[in-house]
This record gives C-alpha cells, sequence and structure tokens, in this order.
C-alpha cells in the first residue's frame, strides 16, 4: 500500500529541480498534435513536461460508480502546463505519537498523508506526460507507466518528480518517456460489496489504471515513446496494481505493457469483494449518505454531492486507524477482473510471463503499527491479530504466530536495533508481524512462484533509514526518484528488460535454488547481495495462513 512515499525527501531532492509557471503560454513552448489538438508543454532543461491529459471522461454524476469511459478524441488547443486534479482523497484521523518518536518519524508520518498542493475533484482522471527535449513522433523510446501509492485511499500523479528520472536517463545513455497516472480512490474506486459485485463495477481504481494503459497504446507514439516497450511501475498501492495487472485477463497483458517493476507490492492476502466485512462498510456509507431507503442504493449513491461521500468515507478505517493495514478499500476478487483472491489466484491461474522486479524495504511494518500502541500483553496481541487479520481461523492456529514473532524488542522492526524505539511493549513485534504479512511475505510467494518461469529481480532496501522506523515502507522512493543506483537500475531495466549494464554491480537472476537479493544500504558496502532466506519460517506460516484466510 504506500503510502504516498517519502514525499518530505521527494520535495527536498526536487528543489533544484524547480518549474517557473508560465503566467501566459508563449509559442515557444513545445507542442505535439494530438487527434486534432495543439498540446502545449513546458520546457525544462533537458526535459518537456504534458501535463493534465484526460485519459477518460469524467466519472461524475451519472458516470459515478461506473467503469471509465474512453475520452473523446482532443480538439483546439489544450495548455498541458499545469497539473490536472488529483482525485479525492480520504481525511486520515492524526495519529497520538508517543513524544519519544524521534522528530524525523515523526515527520515522516506526517508526509504519508499531506496530499499534493493540488485541487481535489471526481473529474481526476487525467495523466502526466514527460519526454526528453528532443523527442519526436519517431523516437520510439521505452515507456515507464507509474502508478502511485497511498493504500488506495490517498495519492496523486502530482507528488513523484518524473522529470528527475528523465532527465537521469537521458544523463546514463537510455532515455526513456515517464508516463503518471492518476485513480480513483477508496469508495470512488474501490467500494465493495454484493451490490458492487452484481453491477460489475467492483475495483473501478484498477479499471482507471486499464483504461490509461490503453490511453498510452493509442496516444505515445506522439510524444516520442515506443507502445510496444511499455513498462509499468508502481510502490506500494501502485505496485499491488501492477501485480494485479499481470493476474488480470488470464494473465494476458493484451499488448499493454512488456515488463513490470513493483516497489513493495505483490498479490496481496486479500479477499472477495462481497465479503462480510466489505459488505458491512457499504451498508454503512450507504447509511451515512442517507440512501438507505432507496430501491437502488448504487443508483442513489450516484446522486449525492461528493462532500456528503467523501464524509461517509471519511468515517471508514484508514490504514492509520485502529484496524491498520485491514482496510476496506484494498482491491479484491470480483470473479472478473480479479478472478480469485490473488495470493491464491497467483497458485491457481496464469500470471503474465514477463520480466519483473518486485523488492521490499526492510522495515516494511514500522510505519502502520502506532495506532494499537496500547496492545501491550501477549494476549491483547493475540486478540488484535485474531480478530483483525484471521477471523475464520482458530485462535490456537493463530496463537502460533506469538512464537515466530516474539515480543523480544531486539527480533522486533525497525530491524537491528535492540530495545531502542520500543514505543510499547509489542510495537516492535507488530511492525514486525506486520510488515511480513502485507509486504514480505507475499512477495517471497510471488517471485518463488514466477522465478523458473521468467526472468526475475528481487532487492532488499535498506537505506535511506529514517531514525525510529528504519528502512520504512517507501523510503526507497527518496533514490528512485532521486536520481540514485535504485533508479539507474529501474532505467536499464525499462530501457532493456535487464538492470544490469554500465559497469553497475551486478544483479543476478532470482531463483528458487538461489534466491538472491540486490541489497542496497546505507553502510559500506552500498550494494551486495544477501539471501532471500530471514524469517523464512514465520513467512511460510502466515502464506499458508492467508491462503486459507484471506482478509
Amino acid at each position: 500500500m504506500t503510502l504516498m512515499g517519502f514525499q518530505l525527501l521527494i520535495l527536498a531532492l526536487t528543489a533544484g529541480f524547480a518549474f517557473a509557471a508560465p503566467t501566459t503560454v508563449r509559442q515557444t513552448h513545445p507542442t505535439i498534435t494530438l487527434d486534432d489538438a495543439t498540446v502545449i508543454g513546458q520546457p525544462n532543461g533537458t526535459v518537456v513536461r504534458y501535463l493534465g491529459l484526460p485519459f477518460a471522461q469524467p466519472p461524475v454524476g451519472d458516470l459515478r460508480l461506473r467503469l471509465p469511459k474512453p475520452v473523446s478524441p482532443f480538439n483546439g488547443t489544450i495548455n498541458a502546463t499545469t497539473f490536472g486534479n488529483q482525485c479525492i482523497q480520504q481525511i486520515f484521523p492524526a495519529v497520538d505519537l508517543p513524544s519519544d518518536v524521534p522528530a524525523p518519524a515523526s515527520e515522516y508520518l506526517t508526509a504519508f498523508v499531506t496530499p499534493a498542493d493540488v485541487p481535489q475533484s471526481e473529474d481526476c482522471l487525467n495523466l502526466n506526460v514527460i519526454v526528453p527535449a528532443d523527442a519526436h513522433s519517431k523516437s520510439k523510446l521505452p515507456v515507464a507507466v507509474w502508478i502511485y501509492g497511498g493504500g488506495f485511499e490517498i495519492g496523486s500523479n502530482a507528488i513523484e518528480p518524473g522529470e528527475v528520472v528523465v532527465a537521469r536517463s537521458i544523463e546514463i545513455g537510455h532515455p526513456i518517456v515517464y508516463v503518471a497516472i492518476n485513480y480513483r480512490l477508496s469508495a470512488f474506486g474501490f467500494l465493495g460489496g454484493s451490490e458492487v459485485k452484481e453491477a460489475g463495477v467492483a475495483n473501478l481504481g484498477l479499471h482507471d489504471q486499464r483504461e490509461a494503459f490503453r490511453w498510452v497504446q493509442k496516444y505515445i507514439s506522439a510524444f516520442g515513446g515506443d507502445p510496444e516497450k511499455v513498462m509499468i511501475w508502481g510502490e506500494s498501492a501502485g505496485a499491488i496494481s501492477v501485480a494485479l495487472h499481470m493476474q488480470a485477463n488470464a494473465g494476458d497483458p493484451q499488448g499493454l505493457f512488456r515488463a513490470a517493476f513493483m516497489e513493495s507490492g505483490s498479490p496481496t492476502p486479500s479477499g472477495t469483494v462481497d465479503n462480510p466485512y466489505l459488505q458491512s462498510t457499504y451498508d454503512q456509507i450507504v447509511a451515512d449518505s442517507g440512501c438507505s431507503n432507496a430501491t437502488d442504493t448504487l443508483a442513489c449513491l450516484r446522486t449525492v454531492s461528493t462532500d456528503v461521500l467523501l464524509a461517509a468515507v471519511d468515517n471508514t478505517p484508514s490504514f492509520l486507524s485502529f484496524q491498520q493495514i485491514n482496510t476496506p478499500w484494498f482491491p479484491r476478487a470480483d470473479g472478473a477482473l480479479i478472478s480469485n483472491p490473488p495470493e491464491q489466484q497467483l497458485l491457481s491461474g496464469p500470471t503474465a510471463n514477463i520480466p519483473i522486479v518486485s523488492g521490499n524495504d526492510q522495515d516494511e511494518g514500522s510505519a502502520f503499527s502506532f495506532p494499537t500502541l496500547n496492545l501491550t500483553t501477549d494476549e491483547e496481541f493475540l486478540d488484535y491479530v485474531h480478530s483483525n487479520y484471521y477471523r475464520n481461523t482458530s485462535r490456537e492456529a493463530v496463537e502460533k504466530i506469538l512464537d515466530l514473532y516474539p515480543s523480544d524488542p531486539a527480533l522486533g522492526s525497525p530491524y537491528n536495533t535492540g530495545d531502542n524505539f520500543t514505543y510499547s511493549p509489542q510495537y516492535k513485534r507488530m511492525s514486525a508481524f506486520q510488515g511480513d504479512f502485507i509486504e514480505q511475505a507475499p512477495r517471497r510467494l510471488f517471485v518463488q512462484h514466477l522465478a523458473e518461469k521468467q526472468p526475475v529481480y528481487a532487492y532488499l532496501s535498506n537505506f535511506h533509514k529514517v531514525d525510529g522506523i528504519g528502512a520504512a515502507h517507501g523510503t526507497e522512493l527518496a533514490d528512485v526518484f532521486g536520481g540514485g543506483p535504485m533508479g539507474d537500475y529501474l532505467i536499464r531495466f525499462a530501457a532493456t528488460l535487464n538492470p544490469n549494464g554500465d559497469g553497475a554491480f551486478e544483479w543476478p537472476r532470482y531463483t528458487n535454488s538461489s534466491p538472491l537479493l540486490l541489497t542496497f544500504n546505507d553502510v559500506q558496502p552500498e550494494l551486495n547481495l544477501t539471501m532471500d532466506t530471514y524469517r523464512a519460517e514465520g513467512m511460510a506460516y502466515l502464506t499458508k495462513l492467508s491462503l486459507a484466510d484471506p482478509i
């Protein structure tokens, strides 16, 4: 799930890459032609940005809670020099942090839920295209399509600085085109319940992404991109989305992409879109929106104001609520786009046979585990995990987790910090469990299952640590979008389907006989290889429970 990314570092990184917004559009600005339209871009040094381009009709009015419709042909003059609207964001409750949480960790958690300084609207299905300044319609450059994270509740294509990635791609001799898309969030994009399933409108945010992929196929050549060389790429919720697109359509990419890069996200241990939890969430939103007495509650939800629906959403759990990462907004199996619960689908159905990169941050759960600091005993931890994550599993089976993830803070996350950062007796245990439950164990299952069938590269990020929460979820973004080594590997992978080259430290393919992770470190050596065998017994057991009892 991202969380949005390490925004404070990202903002610092981009401070020197600012764009002066023109008050008027001058003819000296670069242009391209889409259909019958002239699109005006914004130049800066070696790159040009085309911002806020619609890829689908606005999902407003009767198009709310419906599948996205293709955008109408472009005409006229389009000023693409400012960001388009971001999608409606869920408002998060404040997290009451202990006084001993270091300031960097507190700032990081604040950045999680700080939206971009861009207007919010339901009319938000737009994308940004960033290209080398000398690109033209015959350039046929590789294309990287970015899907942001945010737990499927928050996020925007205006946050991460794609211009840094494109500029860096030019510097290292592998120029690429960068595309960043918006998609509907929370109840606007991932409403569950039997009514939603029966109407065929589940997982709308994923359908938005798919529509954006189709837009790329139709139009990216005009920007200098090659529609046959598309890599889809995301972090957290964005990476989960990428993995689910690999599973969709019986594993057939339909020519929409040829590679995938996933930062902290894999097929999740989530269940069905009409399970009791999601049905109760749907019923609550219907009631809070004043639609309980409607003959067709879904139709009624299309008529209420945005503010009313958003207020209903704000009454539901977020990933910083007591339920933590068990929110109602994960994509779940709908029998259509997602045939079966994702982890079960991974083992039983085909997945796109394409080269992939998939990895994790070391301390994936540390940023999520503050809302349960009031859980202080083994019994309270067990009750929570049983009632929140494994509701249909016997208490005795869940109890084994206590042994596999002990309360000893020296064994918890943030790892390798001894007894430091023990904000409560169960915090570091909760952090270790949640990081493996939602991130590490699903990633390991994913790469192990695919490694013998297709090119797989896996990594572990143990750098850009934040004092108090370690190499937390999203910390690698500062490197990817800051011109660092992980970003260089990503660029080469997008361009050549192999992350290696240019004299870089060799990143071997992941195999089950040699499950090597390229490991990024804050200390020397900056890069080394480690084995993907840590916490093997614990992760295997969580996977066993999750396959039988998905959330």
